[in-house]
């Protein structure tokens, strides 16, 4: 591995603590069951007071043979421009949510997602982490 992939990979690594130890904090404090839209709203909040850049509700263009189409759909949550963040509010994650945080860090040209399911009793078991 060359110096500038582990400096990415490092820095990949402190942001996605940083987004896991906020999301933990939301958890531990709102507990489950409530809306995704809450969750993502606090969890943005609580990168925000950690320092980290954050925006809602990204929108991700999709381009097709030379058509754009915009507003097909939105990332959870961007943080530095550098990972996303899908939030779900499921019984359990499947596998289609993952294909679907994968199909959108192919379109937005990054490297590292985490997929989020609030629903989870302790969010440690709510957690996936999903590279490109």
């Amino acid at each position: 591995m060359d110096t500038i992939t582990r400096s990415k990979s490092l820095v990949h690594e402190e942001i996605t603590d940083t987004i896991l130890a906020g999301a933990i904090e939301v958890h531990r404090t709102l507990g489950p069951g409530l809306l995704e839209s809450v969750y993502r709203a606090c969890l943005a909040r609580e990168l925000e007071l950690r320092g980290m850049e954050v925006r809602q509700e990204t929108p991700v263009p999709i381009t097709f043979k030379g058509m754009e189409l915009e507003g097909s759909f939105r990332a959870d949550l961007l943080v530095e421009n550098a990972v996303i963040v899908e939030l779900k509010v499921v019984e359990r994650l499947l596998s289609i949510h993952e294909a679907q945080l994968l199909t959108h860090l192919k379109l937005l040209d990054l490297r590292v997602g985490l997929l989020l399911n609030f629903n989870a009793t302790q969010l440690r078991h709510g957690i996936k982490r999903l590279v490109n």
